[in-house]
């Protein structure tokens, strides 16, 4: 992709007019991508990224000299030098502070971030109608230090098994790197706390299943050459990187929606800024139908209920969060004084 010539160009998205200034300014030096480049790819896949999106408060990870300069992200919308059609949607932080959050309402909303400087879109996983009670559960696979994503791929593999027996569909993606997410679309009824818990309860059945592949352990020491499935990405303020965002890393790579079937058969490097537009001008979207069957997560809760019963409760939150009712110690295990020693 070439980047304009041009000083400042005024594009009209979705019935807004967007300006791109500096759009020669180059953001992925090893590749050579451009400002531009980063604008005109979010609108070539712009029907996915909104669906990611849509009504979503959203953190933006924002470069503005390209992604070797300063980066930063931003949880507050200016109060002024923003256009008047931006939406925004108030939410609270573990903190109890609040910010209004930039919250696309359509296309041009992506691409005057684009124009800001963004590069990697972090929806929180809830809609502005209910910003206290999540719509979207999501499970991280992370691979840790000896291995990678080939683990990862074969635990959402087993992933997806636990999720048919449930009788829910799941909707795999890359991570942009090594991992992989997977996200189930639920019934917003729950609060953060809950959702989270019914992550933890599903992660550790997981985890039953395929020990010497998963691992749900907080602490780094614990894990081991393993997947570890981060439960904490449902706590509140906690995002990952959306379908269709691009990756702030050397390749340009893309958070990329698969069908569980090519899972197996992708490479995560294969999709970069350069090669996801035509993918998804030929295939349109993997996840096209995840908004059809919002799903009631109570058997979840049960397996939490089950595992609390058996002395499987809580789990550390991040350190950031204040303490939480029933939470553990915040302790790592080798430094925890009052851990039974065998």
């Amino acid at each position: 992709m070439a980047g304009s010539k041009a000083a400042v160009e005024e594009i009209e998205v979705a019935g807004h007019t967007v300006r791109l200034s500096s759009p020669d300014r180059v953001i992925f030096p090893q590749r050579g991508f451009t400002k531009a480049d980063v604008f005109h790819y979010y609108l070539s896949v712009g029907e996915g990224i909104m669906r990611a999106l849509r009504d979503r408060p959203t953190t933006l990870q924002r470069f503005p000299e390209g992604i070797e300069g300063e980066a930063f992200f931003q949880k507050r919308v200016p109060a002024r030098g923003v256009p008047p059609w931006v939406a925004t949607a108030e939410i609270s932080f573990p903190s109890g502070r609040k910010a209004a959050e930039l919250c696309p309402a359509d296309l041009a909303h992506v691409a005057w971030a684009a124009q800001m400087g963004t590069v990697v879109f972090h929806p929180w996983p809830v809609r502005a109608a209910d910003v206290d009670r999540p719509d979207e559960l999501r499970i991280d696979l992370d691979p840790q230090p000896g291995t990678d994503f080939t683990h990862a791929v074969t635990a959402a593999g087993e992933l997806r098994g636990l999720l048919d027996e449930l009788g829910v569909a799941g909707w795999p993606k890359t991570s942009g790197g090594r991992g992989v997410h997977v996200y189930l679309r639920i019934q917003p009824r729950w609060t953060f706390v809950e959702v989270r818990r019914a992550t933890i309860a599903l992660a550790r059945e997981l985890e039953r299943r395929r020990p010497e592949l998963v691992t749900t352990a907080w602490w780094k020491e614990e894990r081991g050459t393993r997947v570890f499935v981060d439960f904490n990405q449902m706590a509140r303020d906690r995002t990952i990187a959306c379908a269709y965002s691009l990756r702030a890393n050397a390749r340009a790579t893309v958070s990329t929606p698969v069908e569980w079937d090519e899972l197996t058969e992708v490479d995560p490097d294969d999709f970069h800024l350069g090669s996801v537009p035509a993918r998804f001008a030929e295939r349109g979207d993997p996840h096209a139908g995840i908004d059809d069957a919002p799903w009631d997560i109570t058997p979840l809760l049960e397996w939490a209920e089950r595992d609390a019963a058996a002395g499987q409760g809580d789990m550390p939150y991040p350190p950031e969060y204040p303490k939480m009712p029933g939470e553990p110690k915040r302790v790592q295990p080798s430094k925890d004084r009052d851990r039974p020693r065998s």
